[in-house]
């Protein structure tokens, strides 16, 4: 495309996409995340300066790093203009332009994920080379409407039925399409599909530009699921300008102060994978394998602003987490420790364990006991597309705020409560959270498309009731 050069930076675990765009010895970033440094060492490898930090939308899913990335380059910060901001920035609006180091860029709104959504395309002089979209136009999607609330939700819809219909009348088809979300974000309406692609592409592939404006508006709310709670206090955030972070390590947190903060109601975090959490962990602390995605789970259960200390085999996991945790706007754990169970014990603060287990163990557990207690952790539309017959239901997300509920049925079994979700990862962080509340679990660490081979009944809420809406049936 031209001489430009456009390095994608992937947040693989928020599922997002920044993007620096240079051509000579110029360039702009769009929609930064909070850690910079991965930006600067782009900039330092191909000897850019930049002229200009874009912002498509203020943004719900993460913390950007867009104000302090343009302090630190000398950068103008542009953002969409209507939203009351507490930094200065350039506010754009549509069919304004920038003259940029990377040629002209022009300024669309695309309303539909945020009100004063706006998209980029890059001119280099005679078409339209790139646009960026944002959470506006995705690969084979587009970004979802319902963020800012219900009353919002279906004009919002509208809006982006309209502004995918904008961007293809308005930009030249053969321009690149360059999103932030889609790679995996709850930000995404539905799952997309690819990892490239032009607009001319876009127009015969993506499915909004399949359907009219009542269809697809009808479609996309059905098709909508939850979203992280913690994105509530990332628009706030960023309208307030997020500053620099730091990435020096917290104090070295003792048994003693362990055990206290577990007194306090503090979170205890472990970081390690889950295979090591259930072999051994000190009693009350929680399991969040950093090696997945432990950071979307945690913002989404914690009571937000609850002190948290960091528990890990060394530093890197420590350090990797505290990455994580800045591009939600948690910037500093109270406290670490490294190592083992064994050093972070003490004697209020017990070492405990319990059964990792497959579908298989499961099914030959069922065909022993009809009644076997099983808990199934995944969302409502996965829930709905099949579970294993006999299983209660509660989305991990709501397990925290349902746990009384489900405590009190926990401990009307006979025997430990069988925990699974899609892979293993979520049913780790409930078997610790439930383990933590006093009940006796199985933590299921297997694949649930296995579950019908390893001799697992599959159905569908539609035939029977509809399991997890009471504990009581």
């Amino acid at each position: 495309m031209s001489n430009m050069d456009v390095v994608s930076i992937d947040t693989p675990n928020l599922g997002d996409r920044s993007y620096v765009v240079g051509r000579g010895d110029s360039a702009i970033v769009i929609d930064p995340q909070r850690d910079i440094d991965r930006i600067e060492e782009i900039l330092d490898a191909k000897g850019w300066s930049v002229t200009h930090v874009l912002e498509t939308h203020f943004h719900n899913d993460y913390v950007s790093g867009g104000l302090e990335l343009a302090k630190v380059v000398g950068a103008e910060y542009v953002v969409p203009d209507g939203m009351a901001i507490a930094f200065p920035a350039r506010q754009v609006r549509d069919e304004d332009s920038l003259d940029s180091g990377v040629g002209l860029v022009r300024v669309l709104h695309t309303p539909g994920h945020t009100p004063n959504h706006i998209s980029f395309a890059v001119n280099d002089g005679s078409e339209d080379v790139a646009v960026f979209t944002g959470g506006s136009m995705l690969f084979g999607s587009v970004g979802r409407p319902d963020l800012l609330g219900p009353e919002l939700t279906e004009p919002l819809a509208k809006a982006q039925w309209a502004s995918m219909r904008r961007l293809a009348a308005d930009v030249t088809q053969s321009a690149q399409v360059y999103p932030t979300h889609g790679f995996g974000s709850f930000c995404s309406a539905t799952a997309t599909v690819g990892n490239a692609s032009t607009l001319a592409e876009q127009m015969v592939s993506n499915p909004a530009f399949g359907v009219d404006e009542e269809t697809f508006v009808t479609e996309i709310i059905a098709g909508l699921d939850a979203f992280p709670a913690y994105y509530a206090h990332m628009g706030p955030a960023n309208q307030a300008g997020a500053g620099p972070v730091d990435f020096s390590l917290p104090e070295v947190a003792s048994a003693e102060d362990i055990a206290r903060r577990l007194a306090a109601g503090e979170w205890i975090v472990d970081l390690r994978h889950r295979r090591m959490f259930a072999g051994d962990h000190i009693k009350g602390s929680l399991s969040f394998d950093v090696h997945g995605n432990a950071v979307t789970y945690l913002g989404w259960m914690i009571d937000w602003g609850t002190p948290i200390t960091l528990l890990a085999s060394d530093v890197d996991e420590i350090q990797e987490m505290q990455r994580e945790l800045v591009r939600i706007g948690i910037d500093r754990p109270v406290g670490y420790a490294t190592g083992a169970p064994s050093m972070w014990t003490s004697a209020s603060v017990p070492v405990s364990s319990y059964p990792r287990r497959t579908h298989a163990d499961m099914a030959a557990a069922v065909a022993v006991d009809e009644e076997l207690p099983m808990l199934d952790l995944r969302r409502d539309s996965e829930f709905d597309a099949g579970y294993v017959r006999g299983a209660k239901h509660v989305p991990l997300h709501e397990l925290r705020k349902r746990l009384s509920e489900v405590v009190a049925w926990a401990h009307r079994q006979d025997g430990p409560v069988w925990i699974y979700c899609g892979s293993g990862f979520r049913a780790s962080i409930g078997a610790s959270v439930l383990e933590a509340a006093g009940v006796d679990v199985v933590h299921v660490d297997d694949d649930f498309a296995q579950a019908a081979a390893a001799g697992l009944t599959i159905v569908t809420p539609h035939q029977g009731h509809r399991l997890g809406a009471a504990y009581f049936d």
